[in-house]
C-alpha cells in the first residue's frame, strides 16, 4: 500500500544520461532518522553542509531549499517573505527500500485552476518584462503563475500518479514537506571522480527552450524542428549557459569550466525541452553551503543577469513561489548529491495543492505564445488525473499471430509517444505462450 510512505526517490543513475534506463529509486515506509532544518538564514548554512557530512557519513539524505532561501544565501538577491523553514533534509540511516506499487487509475484531485493571475493579468506581465528588457534593465526574466487544486486522495499516491504521467526525469517525494516533485530538469550533480576521489565533479543542465509535443508522428516531428531549429530558443538557452558558465565559476578550479553539449533537446510526454551542459572541477575543501551560495537559484527559473530578473520577479508574481523553483534532492551515502529544479512540482498544504508553471521571457517573446507554452507545461497535470493505457487487438489463427510484428512496432511507438512502459522481450514471450495454449 502506498497510504504509509514517507518518502521516495527516483534519480538516473547517470544524470547527465538520463535516457539510458538507468535509475536509481527507492522509499521508506517509516520516518526519517533526524531532520536538518533552517528556519534563519544564520542556520541555512550550517544545516546544508551537515546534511552532506551525514550523507558522507553514510546515511541517505533527501531534501531541499526553498527559492526564498537565495535571499539568505546573497542578500543582495532579491525573493518573497516565505513559509519556513528555508531549507529542510531527512536523514535516513537505513538503505531505501523497493520502489511502491504504481497507483490506480482514478481520479487524484479536482480539476486544476489558474489561481493568482488571470491570463489578461499574465499576458500583462510579460509585456512589462519585455518593457523592462528594452530599457536596458535585464536579457531575460523567467516568469511564472500558479495553478490550484484540492487534494482528494493520499499524498503519495498523487506523486506516483505524477510519477506515471512524467516518468524519466528526478522525482522525489516528501511526506512531512508536502513535495511531489517529478521534475525533467536537473539543476546540478557533485561526486567525486572514480579515478580521483579527491577531485569532484559538478554538473548542470539548465532546461531552457520549451515545444508542445504534436498529435501525430508527422505533426510531432515538425514541433521537435521547429524547436532544434528555432533562433529565439536557442539564444534563451544560450543566455542562460553564460550564466550557468559564470555562477560554476565561482567555485571552479581555473579553467574547468566546460560546455559539453548545447542545444540537446529531451523528449518529454507533453513537451520538448532543449536543455545544454555545463561542466566544471570544484575546487578542493569546496562546500555544500559555497556550492548553494554560488549556483542558487537556478539560473533556467530566474532569468539573466539574476539579480535583477529576481527584483522583477518579485515584483510581477503575487506569492513566493516555495518549494517550487528552488531545489529538491538526494545526498547519496559517500557524499555524491543530485538536485532537481523542482519544475512539475505540486506542493499539498492540508487539502490545498499548488503547482507553478513559466517561461523565460525575452525581447522576442509574445504573450499568446508564451501563455501557449505555460498551458502545454500543465499537461503533465491533467495526465495525472486521467491516465493514459494502450490497448492492441491481433488476430489468432492456427496458432499464430498473422501480423505480430506490426501490431508490436505499433505498440512501441504508441509507448513511446505516450511514455508508457514498454517491453517487447516480455510481450512476445506472452503472445508466444498464448499461441501455444490455442
Amino acid at each position: 500500500m502506498t497510504l504509509g510512505l514517507k518518502a521516495a526517490f527516483d534519480f538516473p543513475r547517470h544524470p547527465l544520461a538520463r535516457e539510458d534506463g538507468e535509475r536509481l529509486r527507492g522509499a521508506w515506509v517509516t520516518p526519517p532518522a533526524q531532520w536538518l532544518k533552517a528556519e534563519t538564514a544564520a542556520e541555512l548554512g550550517p544545516v546544508l553542509d551537515a546534511a552532506h557530512q551525514a550523507a558522507r557519513d553514510g546515511a541517505w539524505v533527501l531534501g531541499g531549499v526553498r527559492y526564498e532561501a537565495a535571499s539568505a544565501l546573497n542578500p543582495a538577491l532579491t525573493t518573497l517573505p516565505s513559509a519556513s523553514p528555508l531549507a529542510a533534509f531527512a536523514v535516513f540511516t537505513e538503505p531505501p527500500g523497493p520502489w511502491p506499487a504504481a497507483a490506480s487509475a482514478s481520479t487524484r484531485c479536482t480539476a486544476w485552476q489558474q489561481s493568482l493571475h488571470s491570463p489578461a493579468q499574465d499576458a500583462q506581465a510579460i509585456e512589462t518584462v519585455r518593457d523592462y528588457i528594452r530599457a536596458g534593465d535585464c536579457y531575460q526574466v523567467n516568469l511564472t503563475t500558479r495553478l490550484a487544486s484540492e487534494l482528494q486522495v493520499p499524498l503519495a499516491e498523487l506523486f506516483l500518479a505524477l510519477h506515471t504521467a512524467q516518468p524519466g526525469g528526478f522525482s522525489l517525494f516528501l511526506e512531512e514537506l508536502g513535495v511531489a516533485s517529478v521534475s525533467p530538469e536537473l539543476f546540478f550533480d557533485w561526486r567525486p571522480l572514480h579515478d580521483h576521489p579527491k577531485t569532484w565533479l559538478l554538473a548542470a543542465q539548465p532546461m531552457k527552450g520549451t515545444a508542445p509535443r504534436g498529435t501525430d508522428r508527422a505533426q510531432d516531428e515538425a514541433m521537435q524542428q521547429h524547436l532544434r531549429t528555432s533562433d529565439k530558443e536557442r539564444a534563451e538557452n544560450l543566455m542562460i549557459v553564460d550564466l550557468l558558465r559564470n555562477d560554476l565559476g565561482r567555485v571552479a578550479q581555473t579553467g574547468s569550466v566546460r560546455v559539453p553539449r548545447l542545444f540537446e533537446l529531451h523528449e518529454l510526454p507533453s513537451v520538448w525541452q532543449m536543455t545544454s551542459t555545463v561542466t566544471a572541477v570544484t575546487r578542493a575543501s569546496t562546500t555544500m553551503a559555497e556550492l548553494f551560495t554560488a549556483l542558487f537559484p537556478c539560473g533556467s527559473v530566474t532569468g539573466a543577469p539574476k539579480r535583477r530578473a529576481m527584483e522583477i520577479i518579485a515584483e510581477l508574481e503575487a506569492a513566493p513561489r516555495g518549494w517550487y523553483c528552488g531545489a529538491i534532492g538526494l545526498i547519496q551515502p559517500g557524499g555524491a548529491a543530485t538536485f532537481n529544479v523542482p519544475i512539475r512540482t505540486v506542493e499539498a498544504q492540508g487539502q490545498q495543492l499548488r503547482a507553478g508553471v513559466g517561461s523565460g521571457i525575452t525581447l522576442d517573446a509574445e504573450p499568446q505564445p508564451e501563455l501557449a507554452e505555460w498551458r502545454a507545461k500543465t499537461r503533465f497535470l491533467e495526465r495525472a488525473r486521467a491516465p493514459v493505457a494502450a490497448l492492441e487487438t491481433m488476430r489468432l489463427e492456427a496458432g499464430r499471430f498473422p501480423h505480430a510484428s506490426s501490431h508490436l512496432a505499433r505498440m512501441a511507438r504508441c509507448a513511446r509517444h505516450f511514455a508508457l512502459p514498454f517491453d517487447s522481450a516480455a510481450l512476445e514471450a506472452r503472445l508466444q505462450a498464448t499461441a501455444e495454449q490455442h
